[in-house]
């Protein structure tokens, strides 16, 4: 939506970072405004660097002036000035009506408990206004919403209706836009809500906030090469923003599911994403970007010296970079492997389609798996969505399942009422089909040929294989699984359509931590593809005998 006319462009950080690759001076630009600076993502960390040597090395030269601005509520200011060469700090007065905090007395040990419970509290005694609870995830906030509309049916006859509303990423936009269309007169909204709520949009009517002091975020292990999803305690900032919804149009309140001292012993500002996640994605595109060093990049805060080392061991066993004269450097599979938004064992993957002549199955898989998921299962149709998606089920893993949702997608054109009917989103079905797309395009410039292997997806599987070596997992005696690299326990994910089978060797896409450690989005493989793709690795750790 860009010409020579443009005069202001709204871009996401991962599009802009894509920009510096080739143009590392940011010449286009003479003003960047980087807005909710506090949430540190993983992008944002990484132009913080690019952006402050852009305009070091312009002024250098005599270029252009870059100004940069560098926008939120809650930042840790000096810390931020400080890193920008001690930039002046500017305090603009925000719209904020007043907030009551509320502490709970004592240590709550169950939390989701303690917020049902506080939600009736409100209803019953409080006067008119909105409830937003925060929560951790999809499920929690199915299972909060369901409890809440079974209570409620068995309220007093004078207590108002209470209606009820989930809001979370994975949600169809339809369901999503229900939480700002306001209730019926004498009604009360409650709605349960991931971290989504916290600055990203604002609900009008909220009055009272109840905020459980934990949220789901992603964290890295880089000795045991995990990347898991896991629940944790917020930061005081977080803690803020929330407390912050509540008094938008209004005077309102924040109940705290926490205790004064439990409060002042968070940490002032959430871990950025850059410290507890892997890096390998970011080290590629610093290499790209032409940056030598990359051990010695100037972060605002510095990745642990193990993290950066494991990004670059995998990016090694990837074929992506090369160690010369104790230089990091991308191999020629390396440079084409930068040019796609994607994380390298997806690369990777789309690189190997070309020999495995699978490219149009891969393309649609990765496309899948860049959205948010495409499968739907509401709390009050749970049976029957489950029965629905059976139709798509493979025995040979979740991978092809997908593929087969995507293929019956195209077949019907986009229906979107076939969508409704099978439980699928027909919004994120319409975002892959765009991403499949984009791929197509950067592979038809590094010249893949889009050939299809037809029926035969075992080659599908080996070639995701090739990719996801280092996400490979072994059947062991008493029935569970540890991962191949470092023994970790692990299980297939309830959700998986190979959940009530036990296949002696499968490759997944992400772990999440909840009460075990679950697998997602798998496939079935064969172990001698594992050694083809990785021998050096596999032969190494000893981890098996191939027959």
């Amino acid at each position: 939506m860009t010409s020579e006319k443009t005069r202001i462009k709204y871009q996401t950080d991962g599009m802009l970072l894509r920009e510096s690759i080739s143009d590392p001076l940011l010449k286009r630009y003479n003003v960047i405004i980087l807005d909710e600076a506090h949430e540190r993502t993983l992008h944002t960390d990484v132009l913080f660097g690019i952006i402050k040597s852009a305009q070091t090395q312009r002024k250098r030269r005599k270029l252009h002036p870059l100004k940069i601005i560098v926008m939120s509520a809650t930042m840790d200011v000096d810390h931020f000035s400080q890193y920008f060469n001690n930039a002046p700090v500017y305090y603009l007065e925000g719209r904020q009506y007043s907030v009551q905090i509320m502490y709970t007395i004592k240590e709550q040990e169950d939390y989701v408990f303690t917020a049902l419970v506080t939600v009736f509290q409100i209803h019953q005694y409080e006067p008119e206004g909105d409830i937003l609870v925060f929560c951790t995830g999809q499920e929690e906030i199915e299972s909060m919403a369901k409890a809440v509309r079974e209570t409620s049916s068995q309220l007093p006859f004078d207590c108002p209706p209470l209606i009820v509303f989930p809001l979370y990423a994975a949600l169809p936009s339809a369901h999503q836009l229900k939480v700002f269309q306001p209730v019926a007169k004498g009604s009360r909204k409650v709605i349960f809500s991931t971290n989504i709520a916290e600055t990203s949009i604002t609900i009008p009517g909220i009055k009272y906030v109840v905020d459980t002091g934990m949220v789901k975020a992603r964290t890295y292990h880089p000795g045991s090469g995990l990347d898991l999803l896991k629940v944790q305690k917020i930061s005081k900032a977080q803690a803020w923003q929330r407390a912050g919804r509540a008094g938008r149009e209004m005077s309102g309140v924040c109940y705290r599911l926490y205790t004064k001292q439990e409060y002042e012993s968070l940490k002032e500002h959430s871990i950025p994403e850059i410290q507890r996640c892997n890096l390998a994605s970011m080290i590629l595109q610093l290499l790209a970007i032409g940056i030598k060093d990359v051990e010695h990049f100037d972060f605002m805060d510095k990745p642990s010296p193990e993290t950066v080392s494991s990004a670059l061991l995998q990016l090694q066993l990837l074929s992506a970079v090369q160690k010369e004269d104790s230089c990091w450097k991308l191999t020629s599979q390396g440079k084409q492997m930068a040019l796609f938004p994607l994380e390298p064992r997806f690369a990777k993957v789309i690189f190997m389609s070309k020999e495995f002549g699978c490219t149009e199955e891969i393309l649609t898989i990765i496309s899948l798996l860049s959205v948010e998921s495409v499968i739907f299962v509401p709390s009050k149709k749970r049976e029957t969505a489950v029965e629905v998606h059976k139709k798509f089920q493979s025995n040979e893993g979740d991978h092809i399942m997908l593929m087969n949702i995507y293929k019956s997608f195209k077949n019907v054109k986009g229906n979107k009422k076939w969508c409704t009917d099978n439980f699928v989103h027909h919004r994120n079905l319409l975002m892959a089909v765009e991403v499949r797309k984009q791929l197509s395009e950067l592979c038809k410039h590094v010249g893949i040929p889009l050939k299809s292997c037809g029926q035969d997806t075992a080659r599908v599987r080996k070639c995701l294989a090739y990719g996801l070596f280092l996400n490979a997992a072994e059947l062991q005696r008493e029935g569970g699984y540890n991962t191949l690299d470092t023994r970790q326990r692990v299980a297939i994910h309830p959700s998986s359509c190979l959940f009530m089978n036990k296949p002696a060797y499968v490759v997944f896409t992400e772990l999440i931590q909840t009460s075990k450690c679950y697998m997602r989005y798998l496939s079935i493989v064969d172990p001698d593809w594992l050694l083809e793709a990785a021998p050096n690795y596999f032969r190494q750790k000893r981890l098996y005998k191939v027959n």
